[in-house]
């Protein structure tokens, strides 16, 4: 079935820009986005979503109330929610496979979804890129559109804050004026977000990504329980050449969005290969191959458990 704008079908678009001018009130929405403030949320009630990772919940959740991800340049922040469950997943999409990405982000909202006394309908919540030089936040908006265009259910377009509708200009130099996005599981807002602590496991999940692992669901809702890995990594000693390269050089080489990327973003990846450095071989963060499990304390926060 196809993707749907104010219970409309809509054709797939040539450009955003082809989009925006079809549909002047999502332009509106976006705007109306952008201005909201910023939120820091609470880590406590957070669960953080890192690049190339999903994770859906509902709101009978008692250790999440908050799915959220930050830190989005030409990446897109995708949210699917099914007004009925309440049941939403977030996802952290970066064009590495946006096909194959999009039916699990779906399949983790409807699979929350299935009692029938809940009806309601699937939302869909865009947030991300600019009007970047190399267009890689174009290609990503307009893929994830068509992708979602070829899923099976009726999906609502209600947000699309994306590529020149989250362009804002910052000294002469173009980048995103939505980073981050939370989403409240109990009531369904969607709003700008910033988020200083983003575990758990920050570096280890960062690991996983940097060394090449594809999109991945982070979270049992029904346990309460986050699961990473286990993944494969080899010892790579020639990363070290980075710790001794000025700012500039690793934003050139290792961002894909130089002029747009959050001031911690050298020091993100400096603390990603330095771990790596410590832990050469991925057997020994996940003993026998098995995943590593965190569970939220009664004080909030997110402890490592053994899984019998």
């Amino acid at each position: 079935m196809p993707l749907l704008i104010q219970n409309r079908r809509i054709e797939r678009p040539g450009s955003t820009v082809d989009l925006f001018a079809r549909y002047p009130h999502l332009q509106e929405n976006a705007r109306v986005f952008r201005s909201k403030p910023v939120v820091d949320v609470d880590p406590k009630c957070l669960l953080y979503i890192q690049q190339r990772e999903f994770a859906a919940t509902t709101p009978a959740d008692n250790s999440v109330a908050v799915l959220g991800s930050d830190d989005a340049t030409t990446c897109h922040l995708v949210l699917v929610r099914h007004t009925g469950s309440g049941a939403a997943c977030l996802a952290h999409c970066d064009g590495s496979s946006t096909w194959s990405e999009v039916p699990l982000i779906v399949k983790a909202v409807t699979s929350l979804s299935k009692d029938p006394a809940k009806e309601g309908r699937l939302e869909l919540h865009l947030v991300g890129g600019f009007d970047d030089e190399s267009k890689m936040s174009h290609k990503l908006s307009l893929n994830l559109l068509s992708a979602f265009q070829r899923q099976k259910e009726d999906i609502h377009l209600e947000t699309c804050c994306i590529t020149e509708m989250n362009d804002v200009l910052v000294d002469g130099a173009h980048r995103p004026g939505v980073h981050g996005i939370g989403v409240n599981i109990k009531t369904g807002e969607v709003f700008p977000a910033s988020f200083p602590h983003k575990g758990p496991a920050e570096e280890l999940r960062s690991a996983r990504t940097f060394t090449g692992g594809q999109m991945a669901d982070i979270y049992d809702s029904n346990k309460g329980v986050v699961k990473i890995g286990p993944c494969k990594w080899s010892p790579n000693l020639d990363i070290s050449f980075w710790l001794s390269q000025d700012d500039d050089t690793i934003l050139k080489y290792l961002s894909t969005s130089p002029t747009a990327e959050p001031p911690h973003f050298v020091q993100h990846i400096k603390s990603t290969i330095q771990f790596l450095l410590e832990h050469p071989s991925s057997d020994s963060v996940f003993p026998g191959g098995q995943p590593q499990h965190y569970r939220r304390t009664e004080q909030g926060d997110w402890e490592n458990v053994n899984q019998t």
